[in-house]
């Protein structure tokens, strides 16, 4: 196979159902066990179209992504382009790299975000993020009616289970817990989002404020967007459990207990089954052999200090961004 190859014919692009995903070349392996998934199990009558937004791949990985194409399935990459967005974000992701404890200070996290703005010809799209595995037919998703709504996505399970993410989410982003999402899985409507000019709105909270959040970019979403977001199903962005639900169509490994770092973790077998055949397994199995006890060390340490940062920033006496 070709390596220009990406699978269906791109005046299909118009039809296909696309899938956004956003990428650096460390998370290309959990990217394919992605879209390996999702290709797994979409309907054969329809056209979809993963687009792959990246600041750099390199040959042999976008080889490997390319090689996963099938008759109704076809992966677009994108390249991110600087531009003065960009550089807004770059720029402050590069200060809050300084900040003990933060996972979220890449601006990769970023680039769903230019997703309305760099491709118009969609109205409507879902975004995923890389360690998700796809249990059933995406196509559902995109189908789903957002009504007046902007974006579409679950209600975060951590914030509503944690106290200390309970009370940063109330009280210093002044989001009622109970509506704040996670926004790993999105249905966005695209047109509404232009219209509203989301991206230079971040962009202006970003400048104004230079907030050191616990989750930047889903906080800004969810201060932006608040009362304008119809909540998904759970079963759309379910945490990976030991019992997990038989209805349960997209499985989130979220910040903790990554299959690809630990072994003997909830719905691992999931993860390694979509991961076969991408070939990134005999990497993923050397990132987990080498994920030793002092990372694993370093790694709990992270998380209780993203804990403990959103318990100091609970203390605010007003929103941090203001609204």
């Amino acid at each position: 196979m070709s390596i220009f190859y990406t699978g269906i014919n791109p005046l299909n692009k118009f039809k296909a159902v696309p899938v956004f995903l956003t990428i650096n070349s460390a998370y290309a392996p959990y990217a394919a066990a992605a879209i390996n998934s999702l290709m797994q199990h979409t309907d054969p009558k329809r056209y979809y179209r993963v687009i792959i937004l990246h600041d750099g791949l390199n040959l042999v990985n976008r080889w490997r992504l390319r090689h996963l194409v099938t008759k109704n399935c076809a992966i677009q990459f994108k390249k991110m382009t600087s531009s003065l967005y960009l550089k807004a974000i770059v720029a402050y992701c590069t200060r809050r790299k300084k900040g003990a404890g933060d996972f979220f200070s890449s601006a990769v996290y970023y680039y769903r975000f230019f997703i309305p703005r760099m491709f118009p010809i969609y109205e409507k799209a879902v975004y995923i993020d890389s360690d998700t595995i796809l249990r059933d037919d995406i196509g559902k998703l995109y189908d789903i009616e957002l009504g007046d709504k902007v974006v579409a996505a679950m209600v975060d399970p951590k914030v509503t289970a944690i106290p200390e993410f309970r009370d940063y989410v109330d009280k210093a982003m002044g989001v009622p817990h109970d509506e704040y999402v996670n926004d790993g899985v999105m249905v966005m409507d695209l047109k509404k989002m232009r219209k509203m000019k989301y991206l230079s709105t971040m962009i202006s909270l970003i400048k104004k404020y230079d907030a050191d959040l616990v989750a930047p970019d889903q906080d800004y979403l969810n201060v932006i967007l608040k009362g304008k977001i119809l909540h998904l199903d759970p079963c759309w962005n379910a945490e990976p459990v030991k019992d997990l639900p038989k209805n349960v169509k997209l499985v989130h490994f979220n910040l903790f207990n990554k299959p690809w770092r630990y072994k003997n973790v909830p719905c691992e077998r999931i993860f390694w089954n979509a991961a076969k055949g991408t070939g990134f397994t005999g990497e993923l199995k050397r990132q987990q052999a080498a994920f030793d006890e002092e990372k694993q060390k370093a790694d709990h340490e992270k998380v209780a200090a993203l804990i403990q940062k959103g318990a100091d920033l609970a203390k605010t006496d007003k929103p941090l961004l203001g609204n």
